[in-house]
């Protein structure tokens, strides 16, 4: 593995990451760079919502950078608020959903504990 500083531009963030979801774009960033860590943007078109999901082995940072979001979780029944500054765990299996109930779009800034990121889509809660 190099030990030399990597950059990956923002104008180069374009390539699919992960599973999709309609409303929801997942785009790679730093992927095949570490043996350890990757890192996503997604971005949460208006009044969208991903399929229930989990990113198996890998636990997973989100950072919110623009707008108001939401995590949904615990077979939907338990909804966090992500604004702004905010920062939110999710661990390795849990299944969850993110949600944009606003006019804006969503803005979150993704890292995983492996090389590259990992998205199951699931066919609701509790059915992988």
């Amino acid at each position: 593995m190099s030990r030399a500083v990597q950059v990956k531009r923002g104008s180069e963030i374009n390539a699919p990451s992960g599973g999709q979801t309609e409303g929801m774009i997942r785009m790679n960033a730093i992927v095949d760079m570490s043996d350890q860590l990757c890192g996503t943007v997604m971005i949460a078109k208006p009044h969208t919502a991903s399929d229930v999901h989990h990113h198996g082995e890998e636990d997973t940072i989100v950072y919110a950078a623009k707008g108001h979001g939401t995590i949904v979780s615990d077979n939907g029944t338990k909804r966090q608020h992500l604004e702004p500054g905010d920062f939110a765990l999710i661990p390795a299996y849990a299944e969850h959903q993110e949600v944009n109930d606003s006019d804006e779009d969503v803005v979150w800034i993704i890292t995983r504990g492996g090389r590259n990121p990992i998205v199951q889509n699931l066919e609701g809660w509790g059915k992988s």
